[in-house]
């Protein structure tokens, strides 16, 4: 009852995971003109006027802003992205004070209420899933009769 060893709780969101797990970050104030890539998670304070490219996770904090199309396998949005984005593997996340001017193409999408995005939203489909579905659905149909 009196347990002096504490566990750890895990984190609530995908988001908070990334956070921890940040390598690049650019600041506050910064701006960088020009393309943009990092290997691993990276969080953007500033501003970027120009393509992104990030190999991990995109974080954009409230007060990063992206002026341009935007690849990375998984996008957090709190701040504002004027151009596309391509998680096409992974999710975005739009924070109720994110602001998304743009084209959108992932494999999953969290937009909060109060969150502003003008553009199209393609999703993509793991095709395991998409066959395992159909194959579910054909041997309940068989099981029934």
């Amino acid at each position: 009852m009196f347990n002096s060893s504490k566990t750890k709780t895990p984190p609530i969101s995908t988001y908070e995971d990334e956070a921890q797990k940040v390598v690049t970050l650019i600041g506050s104030g910064a701006t960088c003109e020009g393309a943009f890539s990092a290997r691993d998670t990276t969080r953007i304070d500033g501003t970027i006027n120009g393509p992104v490219h990030i190999e991990g996770s995109l974080i954009v904090g409230q007060s990063g802003k992206i002026n341009g199309d935007v690849t990375a396998q998984n996008v957090f949005l709190a701040g504002e992205i004027n151009g596309n984005i391509d998680c096409n593997s992974g999710k975005l996340e739009v924070s109720d004070s994110g602001k998304l001017i743009g084209d959108v193409t992932t494999k999953s999408i969290v937009i909060d209420e109060n969150a502003i995005f003008q553009g199209k939203c393609t999703m993509t489909t793991d095709i395991n899933s998409a066959t395992t579905a159909k194959e579910r659905a054909a041997a309940t149909v068989t099981d029934k009769n």
